[in-house]
């Protein structure tokens, strides 16, 4: 069992402006400062990843935050690499804080000799020394189960429903949208934390990357609706749902999406889209052109993240966050009372 020294934060490039929120939350906390670890990440000229710890991490608990985004296999090797640094410094316990977890789209064989890459990767992370997980809306939830560790899979519809609360009047005239049928149970229950009515987008793909049809489930006419899902790529669908409830009637459309990828030509097709408002959370670090876009709006994961590492250090529940009546405290009345949009 670790030892009760202070917690530990190590970051990678991926995102580190989360990771410096994650430690001014921490202090806020504990009352006192709290610091990254100093550590060098840098590339040879053959792009050959080296990791260098100035500090003493020996018995420490330590926390490494890094989001496998793009480059996604860039950010994946600094992960493996620092994990490497710190077991062989002997720190006594490595946790992997990796608030968006790629090749999670990769859970399963979807035809004959393709590979489960979401699989693969935990192999490489239990392998090389990270002996806990921390993550946010897993895109399939099962992936747990691909770990011979624990893993934590923290949610942001919490977050999600105390913003809506704050942007929305009218909580009756809400319906919570899902954009597929297999993001069902994320839309429902993001729909019985704000009391709204659920509504279902079938699509039919005739191939790959390409929606053919659209068709709304549920009654939308008049209705504010807001489209829940956990990525958002290329904001193809995403658009093209929106254009579909609008022909149904729907009043508006707007979308919380927990991680924003939002690769190629997402934030043009946004900013141009009939979307009053994209909500994304600062899982994966935004772009210039995201940060600039005037329909895209950020909530942030520091609190929830930052409380998160002190429960598991502390050895207590990291459940327990998934409780509006514990959410609201950790964000400090950045949700206090409702106003409109």
């Amino acid at each position: 069992m670790p030892n009760k020294h202070d917690p530990k934060i190590i970051a990678g490039n991926a995102n580190q402006p989360l990771a410096k929120a994650v430690a001014r939350r921490m202090g806020m906390h504990r009352g006192e400062r709290v610091n990254l670890v100093d550590t060098r990440v840098e590339r040879f000229n053959d792009a050959e990843i080296f990791v260098e710890v100035y500090e003493n991490v020996r018995g420490e608990d330590m926390f490494i935050i890094q989001s496998t985004s793009n480059p996604a296999n860039d950010n994946l090797m600094e992960l493996l690499i620092m994990t490497d640094a710190l077991r062989r410094s002997s720190a006594a316990r490595i946790t992997a804080v990796i608030p968006y977890f790629g090749y999670a789209r990769q859970d399963r064989r979807t035809k004959a000799r393709t590979p489960i890459t979401a699989k693969m990767v935990a192999n490489m992370m239990v392998s090389a020394g990270i002996e806990r997980v921390l993550t946010m809306d897993l895109h399939a939830a099962q992936i747990q189960g691909f770990f011979d560790i624990p893993v934590d899979n923290l949610y942001a519809s919490p977050v999600f429903a105390l913003d809506i609360r704050q942007h929305f009047k009218d909580m009756g005239k809400i319906t919570v949208v899902s954009p597929d049928v297999g993001g069902v149970a994320r839309a429902r229950e993001l729909a019985q934390r704000i009391g709204a009515a659920l509504a279902i987008v079938d699509k039919r793909r005739e191939k790959p990357g390409e929606v053919a049809e659209m068709t709304v489930i549920g009654d939308v006419k008049g209705q504010t609706c807001i489209i829940v899902d956990d990525i958002c790529d290329t904001a193809g669908t995403l658009c093209k749902a929106a254009d579909v409830l609008l022909e149904a009637g729907a009043k508006e459309v707007h979308s919380y999406i927990t991680h924003g990828v939002l690769s190629g030509p997402a934030v043009e097709r946004i900013t141009s889209s009939s979307m009053k408002s994209l909500v994304i959370t600062d899982s994966i670090a935004p772009t210039s052109a995201v940060l600039g876009a005037p329909n895209i709006r950020i909530v942030p994961t520091a609190p929830m993240f930052a409380q998160a590492i002190l429960n598991i250090w502390n050895g207590t529940s990291v459940s327990s966050l998934f409780d509006p009546a514990t959410l609201e405290p950790i964000y400090e009345g950045m949700y206090s009372g409702n106003t409109a949009a």
